[in-house]
C-alpha cells in the first residue's frame, strides 16, 4: 500500500524539481533580488529552494537549509497553526497568516507568511512561501495599543479634565471627568466653544494666556471660573501647550489639563482674609508694631512709623533696632533680643527711645518669638508712655497740692493766732523798750512769718479769679517799674518787646502781676553779677499770647528744673518753695500753659494764656 503513495510523491517530487529548473530560473531575477525571505517547500514540508533574504533571515547555511524542514523554523507552540495552513494550501487554497520564526541563533521574528500552491499538470506538487518581517510593526503596535492602554486608563479615570481643542477653540476631546466637575456630558461639549464657558471676569486673561501658547509656542499657566450646567462656577487652574506637526511645524491643536480648585481658592481666600484682618489689626493698632529679624527692622505699622519721627516706612525699614534705642539701655536692649531669638517672651520694659529728630521719648516694649516671610523673628509692641507719666506725675502733683493745701490751712490757722497775740504784746513792750532795734528786727521776722501765712493761705484757698479785658503792655510796665530800682542795684539791664499787633487781652489782673513778679523776682535773684533780662510777648494765631522772660543766669540743672513747681521745693536760702507752684496754679486757672528750658547760658520762661 506504501508503494503506491511513495511513487506519487516521487514523481510530483519530479514535476516540482522541473518547475524549479524552469520556473524559477524565467523569475530567477525577481526571486534573488526579493527583499521578502521566499522559500520552497515540498510536500513533506523539506525545503527544496530559498533565496537570499531567507538565508539572512535564518542565518542557516545553503548545506543546513537542505536538511531541515519547515517544523524546524517555528516554536512548538505555532505548529499547529503552520500545518493547519499548510495543509490547506496543499489542496489548493493561499492561506496568509501571522506567525513567530526562529531563526539559528534563537533570534524571534514576526513574520506575515503567504501560502501559495505550486500546481503542475493540474496537480500541486508544492508550495511557495512568502515571508515578510514584520517585527518592527508588530512592536510598534503594540507600543501604540499600550500607550492607547495608557491613555484609555488616564483619560477614563483620571479626576482632571483634559481637553483637547482648534485653533478655534472648539472643542475636539474632552475626558468624561468633565461631567463630574461641570455637569455636561463629554458628548455635549464637542464642537461647542470652550471659551464663552469661562467667567466674564477672567475672559481677557485666559485668552491672553492662550494667545502665548498658540503665537509664542509657551506653556500656559492660568486659573480662572468655568460655567457648570447649573449656572454656578466652579475654579479651575489649567496647564495648556500647543501640539505641533514635527514636519510642517503647524499647530494641530491645544490640549490642556484642567484642574478644580474651588476648595483650594476658598482656602486661600480663607487665608487672605484672616491675614488681612490680622494685618489690619497690626497696621491701626494704636501701638507701635515693628518686626525684626535679630536687630534689623523688617515691618513697621504706620503708629510705629510716627512714633519714631519717619514720613514713610522706607525711613525705618533696615536700620536697627539699636538705632533707636538710647545708648543707656544698649546692654539690656541686646539681652533681651538674644532671649527671644532663644524662644522667651521679653514682658514690658521701660526704655528710651531716640526719634529720628534725636528727641527722646519715655515708652515700654515687649518682644514675641514669631515668623515673618518663612524666617524666625520678632514681633516687637512699642508703646509711648510719654503722656502717662506726665499724667502719673500730674496726679502725684495733684495729691501733693492737695496735701500741702490741707497742711497749709492748719498751719495758717495755728500759727497765726499765737501770731497776733505776740505782735500785740510786742506793741505794748515798744512803748517801755527805749532800744527799738531788737524790736524792728522781730517785726520784720513776724512781717515775713504774716507773708508765708498769706502765701500758706492762697495755697490753701485760691483766690476767686476775676477776668477783665486788660492793657498787657500797660500791666508788665507796672510789674517793671517795680523792680527798676532793685534791678539797678544789681546791674540788671531789663528789656521789653511787645507785639504791635495786639494789646488786650482777657485776665485777673493782680494775679497775672503775681506771677510776673514772681518771675521777675526769680530771674534778678539769678544774676548776682548783674545781666540782662528780655520779656517778650508774641501773638499766637488769633487766639492765644505768648509771654516770654528769658534771663542770662547761670541756668538750672536739669535735675533740679525737674522738681520746679513742687511744693516746698526751692534753692533759694530763705525761700518757701510755694511761688512758682502758686504762678503755675494761676496760669492754669486762666487755661493757659508754663514751661522752662534752662542751660549754661540761662533760663527761659515761656507763658502761654488765652487772649
Amino acid at each position: 500500500m506504501n508503494r503506491p503513495i511513495d511513487q506519487i510523491k516521487s514523481e510530483k517530487k519530479a514535476l516540482l524539481k522541473k518547475y524549479l529548473e524552469v520556473g524559477i530560473k524565467r523569475n530567477w531575477n525577481l526571486f534573488i533580488q526579493n527583499q521578502d525571505a521566499i522559500f520552497i517547500l515540498d510536500l513533506d514540508m523539506k525545503i527544496e529552494e530559498v533565496n537570499p533574504a531567507f538565508k539572512k533571515l535564518s542565518e542557516y547555511s545553503i548545506a543546513e537549509i537542505k536538511t531541515i524542514n519547515l517544523q524546524s523554523l517555528f516554536p512548538i507552540d505555532r505548529l499547529d497553526k503552520v500545518f493547519n495552513h499548510f495543509h490547506k494550501t496543499v489542496f489548493g487554497q493561499v492561506q496568509t497568516f501571522d506567525c513567530r520564526m526562529v531563526n539559528k541563533a534563537g533570534k524571534e521574528y514576526d513574520l506575515n507568511i503567504i501560502f501559495i500552491p505550486i500546481n503542475v499538470d493540474d496537480q500541486t506538487v508544492g508550495l511557495q512561501a512568502v515571508a515578510k518581517d514584520i517585527t518592527h510593526l508588530k512592536r510598534k503596535n503594540q507600543a501604540s495599543r499600550k500607550v492607547e492602554d495608557i491613555h484609555s486608563a488616564l483619560t477614563d479615570y483620571v479626576s482632571d479634565i483634559i481637553l483637547c481643542t482648534n485653533l478655534q477653540g472648539n472643542v475636539l476631546y474632552i475626558t468624561p471627568s468633565c461631567e463630574q466637575i461641570l455637569g455636561y456630558s463629554a458628548d455635549e461639549l464637542i464642537n461647542q466653544q470652550f471659551l464663552t464657558y469661562i467667567h466674564a471676569e477672567d475672559y481677557q486673561e485666559t485668552v491672553r494666556v492662550r494667545k502665548d501658547v498658540i503665537g509664542k509656542f509657551l506653556t500656559g499657566r492660568s486659573c480662572y471660573r468655568l460655567l457648570k450646567k447649573d449656572g454656578d462656577f466652579v475654579w479651575v487652574e489649567a496647564l495648556c501647550k500647543a501640539v505641533i506637526d514635527p514636519e510642517t511645524k503647524n499647530i494641530l491643536e491645544v490640549v490642556s489639563v484642567i484642574r478644580d480648585i474651588t476648595e483650594r481658592k476658598k482656602a486661600e481666600d480663607e487665608i487672605w482674609n484672616r491675614k488681612r484682618a490680622f494685618r489690619d489689626l497690626v497696621e491701626h493698632s494704636p501701638d507701635a508694631v515693628l518686626i525684626a529679624k535679630e536687630e534689623k527692622i523688617l515691618f513697621i505699622n504706620e503708629t510705629g512709623i510716627e512714633l519714631l519721627g519717619g514720613t514713610t516706612a522706607e525711613d525705618i525699614l533696615s536700620k536697627s533696632l539699636l538705632d533707636f534705642v538710647h545708648k543707656d539701655y544698649h546692654p539690656i536692649a541686646k539681652k533681651r533680643i538674644a532671649a527671644v531669638y532663644n524662644g522667651e517672651i521679653a514682658e514690658f520694659l521701660e526704655y528710651k527711645v531716640i526719634r529720628l529728630d534725636g528727641t527722646i521719648l519715655d515708652s515700654e516694649v515687649k518682644a514675641i518669638p514669631t515668623f515673618y516671610e518663612k524666617q524666625s523673628a520678632h514681633h516687637i509692641i512699642l508703646r509711648d508712655i510719654t503722656e502717662r507719666k506726665k499724667t502719673q506725675e500730674l496726679l502725684l502733683q495733684s495729691e501733693k497740692l492737695s496735701i500741702a493745701g490741707q497742711l497749709a490751712a492748719g498751719i495758717a490757722h495755728e500759727v497765726r493766732n499765737p501770731l497776733t497775740t505776740i505782735k500785740g504784746f510786742l506793741q505794748l513792750m515798744e512803748i517801755e523798750i527805749e532800744n527799738k532795734h531788737y524790736l524792728r528786727i522781730i517785726q520784720s521776722e513776724m512781717d515775713r512769718i504774716e507773708l508765708i501765712l498769706s502765701e500758706l493761705l492762697v495755697l490753701a484757698k485760691p483766690q476767686d479769679t476775676k477776668f477783665h479785658t486788660e492793657n498787657l503792655k500797660l500791666l508788665i510796665e507796672d510789674v517793671t517799674t517795680l523792680y527798676d530800682a532793685q534791678a539797678n542795684m544789681k546791674n540788671v539791664q531789663i528789656n521789653i518787646v511787645h507785639d504791635p499787633s495786639f494789646l488786650m487781652m482777657r485776665c485777673d489782673k493782680n494775679q497775672l502781676k503775681q506771677v510776673l513778679i514772681n518771675f521777675l523776682k526769680n530771674a534778678i535773684e539769678a544774676m548776682p553779677n548783674g545781666g540782662n533780662i528780655k520779656i517778650e510777648t508774641t501773638k499766637l494765631g488769633e487766639n492765644k499770647v505768648k509771654i516770654l522772660i528769658q534771663d542770662t543766669g547761670t541756668g538750672i540743672p536739669q535735675r533740679i528744673l525737674k522738681k520746679i513747681g513742687q511744693p516746698f521745693f526751692t534753692t533759694k536760702e530763705g525761700g518757701t518753695g510755694l511761688g512758682v507752684m502758686i504762678s503755675k496754679q494761676i496760669i492754669e486757672n486762666h487755661n493757659g500753659t508754663l514751661h522752662f528750658w534752662s542751660d549754661h547760658k540761662g533760663t527761659i520762661i515761656e507763658i502761654t494764656l488765652p487772649i
